[in-house]
């Protein structure tokens, strides 16, 4: 058995082999740079003229060089950049002037010093639907599909990039429906199975090419005469009752939603040493990163907006009404996501900490360094290592020397929905993410919202007076929102709150259909 096995697999492998192998004249081409994070970080410390960056601090309080979490010293230079004050200083006080004058002054600022900018000629990207299966969540029907969208490496064909994303839509409502898509590792939800009839053939079948390989399997069937290799599963069957909320996925799913998962890591690695590969290294072909060329958080936004592309051709999604998540890194990412591409409708930022809607002029828990240093600073510009640098050509400078904060990141989202959710130290959301500089920069990007028709947290825009609600007071009456959940480092707990509330001003309400 084993040996049959053995050589179904091998034979397939060789089919996949012979079908992707194609033969590149590699002296066609500039090769490759291969780097360390360690020699790649160094490379962008010599372009930007840095002789030595800080370390970052630890998050182990018992460290000598452990993270502030001192209130009183975490903000050295608490005045923000006026989201509504124009760099002329001109007051901002219509929709127009924001839209034409302030927003692209914030774009270019936050593209060129913290996440990079898109270069001009990215590759399109052609989008294949490999497998759709029916399959069930709970007793919901849904279609799932697992997509892959094939970059054009025609230009330098040593990088090949293919984005990994699945589409899960259930058919029981009236489409097209919402659909949020969330960075993650897609995987089928319950791939169907055969059905007890076609189970039936496929043990006969089995065992017929099973006693053609070992003739003495013909005496231990006849034993068993009841014996089956694969045992039939009965959809529908109870299993051991789950304890505690369903999923998000389940919640979205019986909520009319849809929802995507597209893998971060198919765009562009999570590490400095794959900075010459991904997207970003095939657009460069291979070469290492200018200080303003965009880090991996911008390309996996990037990556995301291309997913949106496919979502506008499938008639099961309302591209009007998609959504972006991700928690951590992935919060991060979802907010850049969301500041940068105006199609995305809403977003659930969790969890995001510094890089994400905690302030960067914020000393508290994870700092400026912690992003500058060889470990982390894939995600950012390479600009942005500048702002740990401790000896460089143009002095020392530190978080408060960057002419934009998070608040304006966040002010980018505006007037489109904007949920930010963190949990609790206790239950491991770490103090380390800096809860109250994440409410803050909240607070101080309340005012675009209120420019441009919309609600912010119902509260005014002072973040230096303003206190956090309390854990599980959701400040959720407007298009930006926050609530902070019991739980630890997940947005979890908080969907069955983002759910009616994005459902609300989305308009949507779940409409049943049946199937005849």
């Amino acid at each position: 058995m084993k040996k049959f096995i053995i050589l179904l697999i091998a034979v397939g492998f060789s089919q996949i082999v012979l079908s992707q192998e194609v033969k590149i004249d590699e002296s066609k081409y500039t090769p490759l740079v291969t780097y360390t994070a360690q020699q790649d970080h160094a490379n962008m410390m010599e372009q930007l003229g840095i002789i030595e960056v800080r370390p970052g601090p630890s998050g182990n309080e018992n460290a000598p060089n452990h993270a502030n979490y001192d209130e009183s010293i975490a903000n050295p230079c608490p005045e923000l950049p006026d989201i509504l004050t124009t760099k002329s200083g001109k007051a901002v006080t219509t929709a127009d002037m924001w839209w034409n004058q302030r927003r692209p002054e914030i774009v270019e600022d936050i593209e060129r010093e913290m996440y990079g900018c898109l270069p001009e000629n990215i590759p399109d990207v052609t989008w294949i639907v490999e497998v759709t299966d029916y399959e069930r969540i709970g007793f919901t029907p849904v279609i799932a599909r697992k997509l892959v969208g094939h970059v054009d490496n025609s230009e330098y064909p040593l990088i090949d990039v293919n984005i990994d994303m699945m589409l899960v839509v259930p058919t029981n409502v009236k489409g097209p429906v919402p659909v949020l898509m969330m960075y993650g590792r897609p995987s089928f939800p319950a791939p169907a199975q055969p059905s007890q009839e076609d189970t039936k053939m496929i043990n006969e079948a089995l065992k017929k090419l099973l006693i053609k390989e070992n003739p003495e399997l013909k005496e231990v069937f006849e034993k068993f005469p009841v014996y089956d290799p694969f045992k039939w599963e009965n959809p529908f069957s109870f299993g051991q009752r789950r304890t505690g909320d369903p999923s998000p996925t389940e919640q979205l799913i019986a909520a009319g939603w849809g929802y995507a998962t597209i893998n971060p890591s198919s765009i562009q690695a999570d590490n400095g040493a794959g900075l010459t590969r991904g997207i970003i290294g095939l657009v460069n072909k291979g070469q290492p990163r200018k200080p303003d060329d965009w880090g991996s958080l911008r390309a996996w936004a990037w990556g995301a907006a291309r997913g949106l592309d496919y979502m506008e051709t499938d008639t099961l999604v309302d591209a009007t009404k998609v959504g972006i998540e991700g928690v951590s890194r992935y919060g991060k990412a979802a907010l850049v996501t969301l500041a940068f591409e105006p199609r995305f409708a809403m977003g659930l930022i969790g969890s995001s900490g510094k890089g994400g809607v905690t302030l960067h002029r914020r000393v508290f828990g994870e700092a400026v360094e912690s992003l500058t240093g060889s470990g982390e600073y894939h995600w950012m510009a390479g600009n942005y290592l500048k702002y740990g640098a401790e000896k460089a050509t143009f002095g020392r400078k530190t978080g408060c020397d960057i002419p934009v904060d998070s608040h304006q990141l966040l002010a980018l989202c505006a007037p489109r929905l904007t949920f930010v959710s963190y949990g609790i130290p206790e239950q491991g959301d770490a103090k380390w993410l800096d809860q109250q500089g994440s409410y803050m920069a909240t607070i101080a990007a309340g005012a675009a919202f209120k420019l441009l028709g919309a609600k912010d947290l119902g509260v005014s825009n002072d973040y230096m007076a303003e206190k956090m609600p309390p854990v599980l007071s959701g400040l959720l009456d407007g298009e930006l929102a926050w609530r902070q959940h019991d739980g630890g480092h997940t947005d979890a707990p908080n969907y069955q709150y983002f759910i009616p509330w994005a459902s609300k001003f989305l308009n949507y309400e779940r409409i049943p259909v049946r199937r005849r």
